[in-house]
């Protein structure tokens, strides 16, 4: 017989009843920004989290181009993710990569896509959330598909999830790496962290079928 006591289950916080909402179903297949709105007061994407975002540009800026170099290493390390690259990207017009094994991340187009992407990080961290920047974010999940960009392109859903993956990871460990105060450090992971969930629904949202 243990000479310990057990101890008590920790008892969690009484919750009031919520005044439930209504959502029309239609509307958020149909209008980004409903869309948007519905994903944000349901995880709790506030302005405060939004501030927090603002907040760290200073210290994420300078570590951004690290970001870009670590994405673009993860991509060229598998042949399924690196054979996009060989196809014509909207916007660029330089001469094409012809082979995979000659590929390199100095290619003038791998270049291209670089700078696209640290614009996309730098957007994150420095630009108003507003509808602007939602249909942005909306448009980094179209634009891998057929519906919008190069008709040739089309990213599988798996390889976009293992991406966005890697990019909160990456996110997680910058953060941690900051040095910040340990209650700023939390804000800023969390803020992140519901900011990448959202992301990854507009970008999933381009490769589901609406319910009827």
């Amino acid at each position: 017989m243990s000479l310990l006591s057990p101890r008590p289950a920790p008892q969690l916080p009484q919750l009031e009843r919520p005044i439930m909402q209504h959502v029309d179903e239609h509307l958020l297949e149909t209008d980004i920004q409903a869309r948007f709105g519905y994903l944000a007061d349901f995880i709790q994407f506030s302005s405060d989290d939004i501030a927090t975002i603002h907040a760290a540009a200073p210290a994420l800026a300078p570590l951004v181009p690290g970001l870009v170099d670590a994405v673009y290493h993860k991509l060229f390390a598998y042949d399924c993710t690196k054979r996009h690259f060989l196809i014509r990207n909207a916007g660029y017009a330089g001469e094409l990569p012809t082979n995979l094994a000659d590929l390199t991340v100095d290619h003038p187009q791998i270049q291209f896509r670089k700078q696209h992407l640290s614009g996309y990080l730098v957007a994150l961290v420095t630009r108003p959330y507003d509808g602007s920047l939602v249909r942005f974010l909306d448009g980094v999940g179209k634009i891998h598909t057929r519906s919008a960009g190069t008709k040739e392109l089309f990213v599988p859903l798996v390889q976009m999830n293992a991406l966005m993956g890697f990019v909160a990871d990456a996110f997680t460990a910058t953060i941690m790496g900051l040095g910040l105060p340990r209650t700023q450090e939390v804000a800023t992971l969390r803020a992140f962290g519901k900011l990448l969930w959202i992301q990854n629904d507009l970008i999933v949202r381009h490769y589901a079928t609406p319910n009827e």
